[in-house]
């Protein structure tokens, strides 16, 4: 939406995709059509053990509008709606979850070729007010946010780094949790076809010394099918292989399991994503 930085929530995001995106260990099916009106329908049932899941989400676009309505199986409704310059450089976002009507948000993006700068209040009888600002270019922007509560007038988190992007890698620093914790992700792209990546991310816990090293990678072995793997310092290993079976319908499989335990069962998860 600008040639500017990108948002504080965008910081080491592509990094963190990579190691987590599709990743699963449940059973899934999505079932979705769209429509030359701009109405898209789908339908997702999932299990994970013994427990059993579902929901119907609806999306309509007209012009600078989506309106997204999402149904689940527990009587949850989620209503949100985003509208792009309702003024010149914003994205506003309206969310709300029923029956809980104190979950109700309300967000604005603003974006400046040198700085950009998010404000969301949530709608309840204790208003939490968050708010994210980055400044800098495309390739390197520096950033903040920070969690405010009205009731106790008290700061709930402030978090802020540095994020850098090249059109081959992008790298991110966040110090995180009140300054307990700090993040750093590298990733890179293997060539300019984005036909692989791999990515690192450490992360150490100062209250804990705790450190946690992840390495990761992707390779697109042809134009329909990726594969995944990712492994950390604790021996969890993850692997995935995505294949598209027709334009935009996919199959994924994922397992995961415990290297320093190997009497443990591997977990698995299949996802089937249809679109006719």
């Amino acid at each position: 939406m600008s040639k500017g930085p990108s948002l504080f929530s965008d910081f080491g995001k592509k990094a963190k995709d990579l190691l987590t995106k599709d990743y699963s260990s449940d059973q899934k099916f999505t079932l979705a059509s769209d429509s030359e009106t701009g109405l898209a329908l789908s339908s997702t049932v999932g299990k994970n053990g013994a427990l059993s899941s579902g929901n119907v989400t609806a999306q309509y676009k007209r012009d600078n509008t989506t309106l997204d309505v999402k149904i689940d199986t527990e009587s949850n409704i989620l209503t949100t709606l985003t509208v792009i310059d309702i003024l010149p450089s914003t994205k506003t976002i309206a969310s709300l979850k029923l029956p809980d009507y104190d979950s109700g948000k309300l967000e604005t993006q603003y974006f400046h070729e040198h700085a950009t700068c998010s404000l969301a209040v949530t709608a309840s009888q204790s208003p939490v007010v968050d708010v994210s600002a980055t400044i800098g270019t495309p390739s390197i922007a520096f950033g903040a946010e920070t969690s405010y509560t009205t009731d106790s007038c008290k700061f709930m988190k402030y978090n802020a780094g540095v994020s850098m992007t090249k059109p081959t890698s992008n790298a991110a620093v966040i110090l995180a949790d009140k300054g307990d914790s700090l993040r750093f992700s590298y990733m890179h792209h293997l060539d300019q076809l984005d036909r692989g990546a791999v990515v690192g991310e450490i992360s150490r816990k100062f209250s804990t010394n705790e450190n946690t090293l992840t390495v990761g990678c992707s390779y697109v072995v042809d134009p329909h099918t990726i594969v995944k793997a990712k492994l950390n310092n604790h021996g969890n290993l993850g692997a995935l292989l995505q294949h598209e079976l027709k334009p935009k319908s996919y199959l994924t499989i994922s397992g995961a399991f415990d290297t320093k335990a190997l009497e443990k069962y591997p977990k698995f998860g299949l996802a089937l994503s249809l679109k006719p």
